[in-house]
């Protein structure tokens, strides 16, 4: 199999994993269309660099997940703010409206996050261990942790505050 044949396939296969970047980081359809491509083609220039060390899907997490950094620190330098908007919640087939609303406020919450914590709130979301995490993040297992417990104690906070 060609390099090229074999860059095509593992886009092909983790689509959703890029798709889910794009949805945590980006605000709006064109902004996340935009960052889809920019991942596409960060992934393309750095394949030949991937050793296979790690899964092509942590590798893809990783590079995903810097290129978006990447792409909002960009941007904060442009408008020196990021509005956040309502994440389109179309995977949700339960129509219970006081459900929907507390997932809203949930993703309202991550989104107030700083970007690395937004990255492993979004991958500990994922189902990824702390081990996949730290490979992912480029941090120590310990400070994953350190951090899940702070976020994690910070969302239910505000989740908290805002049903009482």
């Amino acid at each position: 199999m060609s390099k090229e044949e074999e860059f095509v396939n593992l886009i092909h296969e983790n689509q959703g994993l890029i798709y889910k970047i794009t949805t945590i980081y980006a605000k709006e359809k064109p902004e996340q269309d935009d960052l889809y491509q920019e991942i596409v083609y960060q992934t393309w220039k750095s394949f030949a660099h991937f050793k296979k060390a790690s899964k092509p899907s942590t590798w893809l997490y990783r590079v995903g997940m810097n290129t978006a950094i990447t792409h909002l620190n960009k941007n904060r330098r442009k408008l020196n703010t990021m509005p956040f908007e309502e994440v389109n919640l179309q995977f949700i087939d339960d129509t219970d409206p006081e459900r929907e609303e507390r997932i809203q406020h949930l993703y309202d919450q991550i989104r107030k996050l700083n970007l690395l914590d937004r990255g492993i709130i979004f991958l500990y979301l994922e189902g990824k261990s702390h081990e996949e995490i730290a490979e992912i993040s480029g941090i120590s297992v310990s400070n994953v942790g350190t951090r899940m417990s702070r976020i994690k104690a910070k969302l239910r906070s505000e989740i908290t505050m805002k049903t009482s």
